[in-house]
């Protein structure tokens, strides 16, 4: 990671957040430049080692958000967002920023289930997603996913934004 990352990528997610939490989009217009911008500062101050370490990066965020995508569980734009975020930090740090992410994520979850009075219905759904795994493999839940227009949804971004903020001090 190169010291200029924090503040294009604190100006990214703040805006990340704020069309997430307005419109559930994450608009192409702020990730696609932010990641092309993260590979081209990286490969300019730190060549081609750089450039390569930029695009594991990238490479890292968009496999394992990518997957959750798949599932049904991630739009595509928290999937780009990290992958961007990727481009910009490498996959060492991208790597301690998704397990942050992961955490404030659940702990969002849990703080806004018992908000909105639905609580067992979030843990009844965590369980049928975690246990019938073996059976359903990587293929989506049937009716978690988020084409159903029956599921809850939450915005992801402020925990994208949360969790990746921290690893910049975590370093």
């Amino acid at each position: 990671m190169h010291s200029t990352a924090w503040w294009p990528t604190l100006i990214v997610l703040v805006i990340a957040t704020f069309t997430d939490l307005r419109s559930r989009r994450i608009p192409n217009w702020l990730v696609f430049p932010f990641m092309i911008a993260g590979m081209a500062v990286s490969g300019w101050l730190h060549g081609w080692n750089g450039l390569g370490h930029s695009l594991a990066g990238f490479a890292l965020g968009g496999l394992l958000f990518g997957v959750l995508s798949m599932m049904g569980g991630m739009g595509m734009g928290d999937v780009k967002l990290c992958a961007a975020i990727g481009a910009w930090v490498g996959p060492g740090q991208l790597m301690i920023a998704l397990v942050l992410t992961g955490i404030v994520g659940g702990i969002m979850a849990l703080v806004w289930a018992a908000c909105g009075g639905f609580l067992g219905e979030l843990f009844s759904g965590a369980g049928d997603l975690v246990f019938g795994l073996k059976k359903r493999g990587l293929r989506p839940h049937p009716e978690l996913v988020l084409d159903n227009p029956l599921t809850r949804k939450m915005p992801y971004a402020p925990a994208i934004a949360i969790g990746t903020l921290v690893s910049f001090f975590s370093r």
